[in-house]
């Protein structure tokens, strides 16, 4: 009998095919990826607004083209033009703020001192004992530190309005991909689960999962962020604080912080009505505060997210703030939904394995 030396020809094709689908995929990543952010949220727009984009379907003949035309228009209303608006009151007020701190008009330091002087004598004496009397030194370093902040601030939205045309850019690939996502999404969506090589209960668990997460995450955190920033921005003009669009947009990237959230911001301010004299203010404050702004995040999440796909606190606030640090702003959304798909993806496979335990006949 002659042994054949020829090698596997099909498994070194298949290889060979498999290496070359990566490496094609990842130079199209390559050449994607300085639309990233453009790319990451006409998906998740895509995602978010389908369901509204088969109602339109159904009510419009099926006429698929003239559908998304419609709920992009929509998106366009509801989120773009909200989102311009805000950047360029967030642009005038950063800037504001820069110069009141250049002219000397907003002076941190004064407002330190107003509420050391108004701190009962006790407290004094602690202060005292612990060493944290240098008063000036604080003083100094509390005006250096919100001085940089407010430059960075500064910065940040002077690079805005220089980069307009960037923005606009963007805006459109945005509305463009959404567009054709909404349309043809059913048809990629069917093609993506034929090409991927899991077995068909895995390939249907894990896209179901992804949408939802997708969803759950998107509408928990950015919607629940809005709100709060939203509702904290107006407490702060009605009482009379400055910039209170700034301080309303802190409050929602703080949002997405677990457990402390935006009262961060908030409370601050509130102890320095009480300690100054402003009575009314601070205890209306704190109540909105705990009764409207804390109240959203525990009624409002739970609507919109349900009780499926929540995570515990600690590992949201590690994804945000990990997601943050590597893709920036897009982190508070990619670190909760990377973090969310581990989570799903060990459970699917953990339900897979004690399936087939059970399965396993007995020794």
């Amino acid at each position: 009998m002659k042994l054949s030396t020829t090698p596997d020809l099909p498994g070194l094709e298949d290889r060979f095919f498999l290496w070359l689908a990566i490496a094609v995929s990842l130079a199209f990543a390559w050449i994607l990826w300085p639309f990233f952010s453009a790319v990451l949220w006409g998906t998740i727009l895509a995602i978010l607004f389908v369901p509204l984009y088969r109602r339109l379907l159904k009510k419009m003949a099926r006429r698929r083209s003239l559908a998304a035309v419609v709920t992009v228009m929509i998106v366009f209303l509801l989120v773009i033009i909200p989102l311009i608006l805000i950047s360029a009151l967030l642009v005038q007020e950063a800037l504001s703020v820069y110069e009141r701190f250049q002219s000397g008009e907003l002076n941190p330091g004064q407002y330190v001192l107003q509420v050391l002087d108004s701190l009962p004598q006790w407290v004094t004496d602690l202060l005292e004992r612990f060493g944290l009397t240098n008063f000036a030194s604080m003083q100094e370093k509390l005006s250096d530190n919100l001085i940089k902040g407010s430059q960075f601030l500064a910065t940040k939205a002077f690079n805005i309005g220089q980069n307009t045309f960037d923005f606009v850019v963007n805006v459109c690939i945005v509305l463009y991909l959404l567009f054709f996502l909404l349309r043809d999404g059913e048809d990629l969506t069917r093609r993506i689960r034929t090409a991927v090589p899991l077995h068909p209960s895995q390939k249907h668990q894990l896209f179901n999962r992804f949408t939802t997460v997708i969803r759950a995450t998107v509408k928990g955190n950015v919607v629940v962020a809005i709100v709060q920033g939203v509702l904290g921005g107006l407490a702060f003009w009605f009482l009379g604080v400055h910039a209170p669009v700034l301080w309303g947009v802190v409050m929602a990237f703080l949002s997405l912080l677990p457990a402390v959230g935006s009262a961060l911001v908030w409370v601050p301010v509130a102890i320095y009505f009480l300690i100054t004299g402003a009575l009314w203010q601070g205890i209306s404050l704190i109540a909105f505060g705990v009764f409207v702004i804390g109240l959203v995040d525990n009624v409002l999440r739970q609507i919109l997210v349900g009780k499926d796909t929540k995570m515990p606190d600690y590992v949201v606030l590690i994804a945000t703030l990990g997601g943050m640090a590597i893709f920036g702003i897009n982190g508070f959304v990619i670190g909760p939904v990377i973090a969310a798909m581990f989570m799903a993806v060990w459970d699917i496979l953990a339900t897979t394995n004690e399936i087939r335990r059970q399965n396993e006949p007995a020794a």
